[in-house]
């Protein structure tokens, strides 16, 4: 089967790509706003003006009214919703995971989806909920992997299919079965049953299950985040890997009277002003229907997208995420992935600059990548490294070799001060976690050095750090 998805740029695991359908490409990242027939605000056929390139519907629910089952048969799921564009369908998963039983089976629901001719079907996998045990999430996997296999038998030449991702919160069954499912002939790669825990803020948790699966999955594979639609943490999920998202959100929260943000959600009836300039939000009418605050959802939903989108494109995509993950939850998550940064080190492309947004910023995976090449550097005889050239200059004739720091970065010849990162690099006035850093690096390549060093260092470098750093180093305070 050909490779339908193609990436055209990349930064950290996030990438900008198009995936082809038999109704067009999707260009990813991207959200496929849910569409329930039963009850809409927004038809199908005006989705487009938000932004919007393809749909998802419930092929369970279609196939359940008699009504629309014959509509869908006869015409096709595209007149059935009045919508040119793909549309994935989902099998109804997400009943069997309210109500505990579906009246279909998984090849019956995706045979239904390939005739009604929807773009990217799915099996009826088992939404396997968070903190289950090993062997019941083991057994489920199982059962979802074997309607997978059934599904590639029976879902056709045309319709790209899904192969949904299971586990639990146990990170070992993710990555592994991750890596099973990536060997078959599926064409995207949902992570499913997460939606507890984004109901819960439990995004460590959600990033965690994330970065498992991408470890199993080939990369070139495209990953799909079930139920993911508020815009706070778009940005979070496409930098862990994540490329098509699906949600009824804009409308659920729309019907509660929930106004959303790339920061968080608001109750309207709290709202004062209407921090958004979307055409809802600019009339200046603060009493908006629920149709006005759906569509304002799903404008704010893909203002996001592209906001990621062109942070992918000028390689800033960890400055966006630093920026949005200010939730106390999303700052957790991101402070939890950072443990894991030398997955990403390895992917990093290269940049042309490096912009420090917070104390986060420390982490990055660019900082790692430094580390790397100074290691390359050799040093004999006498070494002094300082924080303040101009105070230094007199004494740099009694050593071999000079060096100075730079924070977060660590230790680095005067020869490249003018390159990447460090001439390109903007750093406010040191903080606590960039010194932390530039401290930790300084003592692990003076370690791996076998020389005589001399730290001289000015006031706010007066870290814990030293007392380390004395063992091995002449200190001397400036």
């Amino acid at each position: 089967m050909p490779d339908r998805f193609e990436i055209t740029h990349k930064d950290v695991f996030g990438r900008i790509g198009k995936l082809d359908t038999p109704h067009g490409h999707i260009e990813t990242p991207a959200l496929l706003p849910v569409v329930n027939l039963n009850l809409m605000l927004i038809a199908p056929s005006e989705m487009r003006q938000f932004g919007a390139e393809a749909l998802m519907t419930n092929a369970y629910i279609i196939y359940r009214s008699p009504r629309l089952r014959a509509a869908a048969l006869s015409a096709g799921i595209h007149s059935l919703l009045g919508f040119d564009g793909p549309i994935m369908t989902d099998s109804g998963s997400f009943q069997l995971a309210t109500y505990g039983d579906i009246e279909i089976h998984s090849e019956e629901i995706v045979a239904f989806q390939r005739d009604v001719g929807s773009d990217i079907g799915t099996p009826i996998d088992i939404p396997t909920p968070p903190d289950v045990a090993h062997d019941r999430a083991l057994r489920e996997i199982d059962v979802t992997v074997e309607r997978i296999q059934e599904a590639t038998r029976c879902c056709g030449t045309d319709m790209l299919l899904a192969a949904p991702i299971q586990g639990s919160t146990h990170l070992d069954l993710r990555e592994q079965y991750a890596g099973l499912l990536s060997k078959l002939s599926a064409d995207v790669y949902p992570i499913g049953a997460v939606v507890p825990l984004m109901e819960s803020y439990r995004y460590a948790d959600l990033s965690n299950v994330i970065m498992a699966c991408k470890t199993g999955l080939a990369l070139n594979k495209p990953v799909h985040l079930f139920g993911a639609g508020h815009p706070m943490m778009f940005a979070l999920a496409v930098a862990l890997g994540c490329d098509l998202f699906d949600s009824a959100a804009y409308a659920l929260y729309a019907r509660d009277g929930r106004y959303m943000t790339p920061s968080g959600t608001h109750k309207l009836k709290d709202l004062t002003y209407l921090p958004c300039a979307c055409p809802v939000c600019s009339s200046g009418d603060r009493k908006l229907t629920e149709r006005e605050l759906a569509e304002h959802n799903l404008w704010v939903s893909f203002s996001e997208l592209s906001t990621i989108k062109q942070a992918i494109l000028d390689g800033q995509l960890w400055e966006l995420v630093e920026r949005r993950c200010r939730h106390p939850a999303l700052l957790q998550a991101l402070r939890t992935i950072q443990e894991g940064f030398a997955s990403f080190e390895a992917i990093e492309p290269l940049k042309h600059s490096f912009i420090y947004t917070s104390t986060e910023s420390a982490a990055r995976p660019e900082v790692a990548r430094y580390v790397k090449k100074l290691n390359r550097l050799d040093l004999t005889g006498r070494v002094l490294i300082t924080t303040n050239r101009q105070k230094t200059r007199t004494m740099e004739h009694e050593f071999d070799t000079t060096l100075l720091v730079k924070a977060p970065f660590g230790p680095y010849p005067p020869e490249l001060a003018e390159t990447y990162p460090i001439g390109q690099s903007e750093v406010p006035d040191p903080d606590y976690a960039s010194i932390k850093s530039a401290m930790k690096n300084l003592i692990e390549f003076i370690k791996s050095k076998n020389v005589e060093a001399t730290f001289a260092y000015d006031e706010e470098w007066d870290h814990d750090a030293l007392a380390e750093l004395s063992s091995f180093a002449t200190l001397l305070r400036l």
